[in-house]
């Protein structure tokens, strides 16, 4: 049997039997899953710091893949640079 401190913040505990105490914990969940869901900013920090630890396991493993990855991640970003000004210029 886990206890309330182990389930994750948008998870209602089981067994409550007073409705007002049912309620509050169902809106608290909902609350908590809204907040979780809606903080865009931080959704993408930890993408960003997992992206980033994914790349550096990469780079030690594979250096010269990660040098290859770099410059054709740069000439992809250039590119579309590139394009997005000259049909600005048009």
């Amino acid at each position: 049997m886990s206890t309330p401190e182990s389930l994750p913040r948008t998870a209602v505990p089981a067994g409550i039997v007073d409705p007002v105490t049912s309620a509050r914990a169902e809106l608290k969940a909902a609350l908590a899953a809204i907040e979780i869901k809606g903080n865009i900013p931080r959704r993408v920090e930890k993408a960003s710091a997992r992206a980033a630890v994914k790349a550096r396991a990469f780079a030690d493993r594979n250096p010269v893949g990660a040098v290859a990855a770099a410059v054709g991640i740069a000439a992809v970003v250039g590119g579309a640079v590139w394009a997005i000004a000259r049909a600005i210029a048009r």
